[in-house]
């Protein structure tokens, strides 16, 4: 069987307004191999300046939990309606993969956007879980005619699963420390890479980077951006200014994605930080291993019942007394 689309829940309150709000929710999904979560928003905004730019820099937080299990756990290190600039969930997106976050430029108060989520999960026939939490930031006014969709795509071609964990918080000063990214120990595979952000969109705070693994000697930002392939236009985001078409950029503000190439998950991740000021930053692991090739077992009974119905007549009979 070939990739498959299913629409799996759709409602229209689960959108940013006026208020900053957070919406818990979960549905059903059929089983099968679960490549992605797509997320498609549309709506109709009070103004257009409501949303400066990428629509994504209004999520301050989004986890998704699929049987229990947690695949993705964003949680945003600034969130501002206002940042006239890439977002850092749209750029975390899009590291993963190009055209993982896009979004229809119409240069007006109408957006729609999309976010596709690698998940990479096989599971059992029948009816699974998805839950979820999303929170938004507070727009300038309310917003109307709000669509929100879950898609799940099925590919059984596909090869890695992904999750994306729990996020390390470091309170930093203006000097070279080190900080330890915690990865969690019941997930299996390597590092693909972790994902640093600042606690705002100032992008001198946070001056140079070493994996202390991987490298002898610390490396400013801009190398890592030339790395992992930002500096060659490599940040793409909606601009209202430039109807019609993304807007090219070398960065997100106070964000930086770090290529790891499968380090593995033996240790936690040691990292050398310089700073030019004090602040808070978050380093968020992206975790990856090869497909089992088998859907997950359906739960299954450990313990026999063994029925006798002759034995247990004989057990209420009086012929025994």
């Amino acid at each position: 069987m070939g990739v498959r689309y299913t629409l799996v829940e759709s409602n229209t309150t689960d959108a940013p307004s006026s208020a900053a709000a957070t919406y818990n929710r979960g549905f059903n999904v059929p089983g099968g191999a679960v490549d992605e979560v797509i997320i498609r928003v549309s709506q109709t905004l009070n103004g257009a300046s409501d949303i400066s730019a990428d629509w994504p820099n209004v999520v301050s937080s989004l986890r998704l939990i699929l049987n229990g299990e947690t695949v993705w756990d964003y949680t945003g290190g600034y969130t501002s309606a206002t940042n006239n600039a890439a977002s850092p969930l749209g750029y975390l997106l899009n590291s993963m993969g190009r055209g993982r976050s896009v979004e229809v430029n119409t240069g007006t108060t109408a957006r729609e956007v999309y976010l596709r989520i690698p998940i990479g999960r096989n599971i059992a026939a029948g009816i699974s879980r998805f839950e979820y939490s999303i929170s938004y930031a507070a727009l300038a006014g309310a917003s109307s005619a709000n669509s929100v969709q879950w898609w799940i795509r099925y590919n059984p071609a596909m090869s890695t699963t992904s999750t994306l964990g729990a996020a390390t918080t470091f309170n930093y000063s203006a000097t070279t420390q080190q900080v330890v990214m915690r990865v969690p120990q019941n997930v299996p595979g390597t590092l693909a890479g972790c994902f640093i952000q600042n606690d705002a969109a100032t992008d001198t705070d946070l001056t140079s980077y070493r994996i202390v693994s991987q490298s002898d000697f610390s490396m400013d930002v801009d190398m890592w951006r030339m790395l992992n392939g930002d500096l060659y236009n490599g940040v793409e985001y909606m601009d209202p200014a430039t109807a019609t078409q993304l807007t090219f950029a070398q960065e997100c503000g106070g964000c930086a994605f770090l290529p790891l190439y499968g380090l593995s998950l033996k240790d936690d991740l040691r990292l050398q930080i310089t700073a030019a000021t004090a602040g808070t930053l978050s380093i968020t692991p992206i975790i990856v291993s090869g497909i089992a090739g088998k859907p997950a077992p359906a739960q299954v009974q450990t313990q026999a019942v063994k029925t006798n119905v002759a034995k247990s007549i004989l057990d209420d009979s009086a012929a025994q007394v």
